[in-house]
């Protein structure tokens, strides 16, 4: 069986213990992967201590911009295998990962190289007065940015190259090093980078990859390592709990883009044709399975039941079918374990009663499996209706093909609803009234909103969310200002 191995300091390293990378289309063991344990996580860091000393912290901004374009026409240049294993991994279909995951991650190459090709200092000329004497004083203030060191980047399975690459190429156009601790069920992606790495040029020791668990394991090893100065972490708020409590005796910097339970409001003068097609893409897209994934629905009762009976519909013709087929809509869930906590979310008898038990419009049970992927995590997209704004339908992340659809009457109930949630990542408002866009759009509290529109993204924006949904702000000029450390220098002149 093949194996996906680490990759330090430039080169393939295999380690005795292996777990398995399963195939979440067909529930069968595709790879064996390399697990590391606390002693290769520490190579790997002392890998990146190396060239963060040596070659890389040399090299000019435009030699590090070049270096990423040409690990993004890397990725280009294999973009069929990175396809492949991105499906193998994550089931889901090429629709998506050869129209988003594999393109986005080369773009990010070229977007944080682009930033980094016309990023400046700042400086202040400084005039002062002595108190006592009366003598004048001129000097020179610069402001310029240091890169931090080793970051450690800890991805998750929904997105795996997009998302890791998000992270990976600010971190080194900063001028850090980076050892990536991929999702141990997306684990082929991030090795494969390695070696387009390698080819670019990329000195040895700037990017490496560990394979592993979190907890006790792989991430928790890199959050607690005395030499990472920074961790960026996308994946479950909980996880990201632990993280900032693992990694405080450090003091370490921190970036957390964490969950969300992100609602759309469709009010009474939208373009219901446009809010019925987006709201099938933002709740079902990627099996459900995106942090900025759309859970809940809240629609001005005039057009709620006509929203719901359309969204339905269009739930109905999601395609569940094999991968590599340009026909398939909708994918598997990402494994066994993940598949079972969907669907306990459609058994209602351990609800409060009191709290509705729900209607199932659509959906509701695990689907039946295309043909030739009878082992595979297969669930039906599913809406649900009439249940209390407290049910756990409506205020825990499911992470699933399956949202709520509720009614509202006015628009400050809507804004209400939305925002009596633990989680602040985005919203989608969907509406005609450019006044309503303007003031729904501040009255929300998320870090994120779309107006008649989802995932519609300019990678030169802040992206993060409040509340339990993440610390700080990545993209653009702000992803700089995570992964650089700014310094004073003043000169008297």
């Amino acid at each position: 069986m093949a194996v996906v191995p680490c990759f330090i300091d430039g080169k393939a390293r295999e380690t005795d213990e292996r777990f398995a990378d399963v195939n979440p289309a067909t529930g069968t063991i595709a790879h064996e992967v390399c697990e590391a344990d606390a002693g290769v996580v520490d190579e790997a860091v002392q890998a990146a201590s190396r060239a963060f000393r040596g070659p890389w912290r040399l090299r000019s901004a435009a030699q590090r911009a070049a270096l990423l374009e040409k690990v993004a026409d890397g990725i280009d240049a294999r973009r069929e295998e990175f396809i492949r294993a991105e499906i193998e991994d994550t089931g889901k279909p090429v629709a998506l990962a050869g129209v988003l995951d594999i393109p986005r991650g080369a773009q990010n190459f070229r977007a944080f190289a682009h930033q980094l090709r016309t990023l400046g200092e700042e400086s202040f000329t400084t005039v002062v007065d002595d108190a006592v004497t009366g003598e004048r004083s001129t000097a020179l203030n610069l402001v310029v940015h240091e890169p931090l060191g080793v970051v450690g980047v800890i991805c998750p399975w929904n997105l795996p190259l997009l998302l890791m690459t998000w992270k990976v190429a600010p971190a080194l156009a900063a001028g850090n090093t980076v050892v990536v601790k991929p999702s141990e069920e997306t684990p082929q992606t991030a090795t494969l980078l390695g070696e387009v790495m390698k080819a670019a040029g990329v000195d040895d020791g700037v990017y490496n990859v560990v394979h592993g668990f979190g907890n006790k394991s792989a991430g928790q090893a890199l959050v607690e390592h005395n030499d990472v100065a920074a961790i960026t972490f996308t994946g479950e708020s909980k996880t990201g709990s632990a993280i900032m409590r693992d990694a405080a005796p450090s003091l370490k910097r921190l970036s957390f883009e964490l969950g969300g339970k992100n609602a759309a409001i469709v009010f009474a003068d939208a373009d219901v044709d446009a809010a019925v097609a987006g709201t099938l893409r933002s709740a079902f897209w990627n099996t459900g399975q995106i942090c900025l994934c759309t859970e809940r629905v809240y629609v001005h009762r005039s057009l709620y039941v006509d929203f719901v009976e359309r969204l339905a519909a269009g739930a109905k013709k999601r395609v569940l079918g094999d991968p590599h087929a340009a026909t398939t809509t909708m994918g598997p869930l990402i494994s066994r374990t993940h598949q079972r906590k969907v669907l306990g979310y459609f058994e209602h008898t351990a609800w409060d009663p009191a709290l509705g038990a729900g209607t199932i419009v659509t959906g509701g049970s695990a689907a039946e499996p295309p043909a030739g992927f009878a082992g595979g995590f297969w669930v039906e997209p599913t809406i649900w209706t009439d249940v209390d704004d407290r049910h756990p339908l409506v205020t825990e992340e499911i992470f699933g093909p399956c949202t709520v659809v509720l009614p509202f009457d006015d628009e400050d109930e809507a804004v209400a609803r939305t925002n009596a949630s633990v989680y602040g990542l985005c919203c989608a408002i969907w509406t005609r009234d450019l006044q309503r866009a303007h003031r729904v759009s501040r009255a929300v509290d998320a870090g994120l909103v779309w107006v008649n529109t989802w995932y519609l993204r300019d990678l030169r924006t802040p992206f993060g969310g409040k509340k339990r949904s993440g610390i700080g702000r990545e993209g653009g000029r702000m992803s700089f200002d995570f992964y650089a450390e700014p310094k004073n220098i003043c000169i008297k002149l």
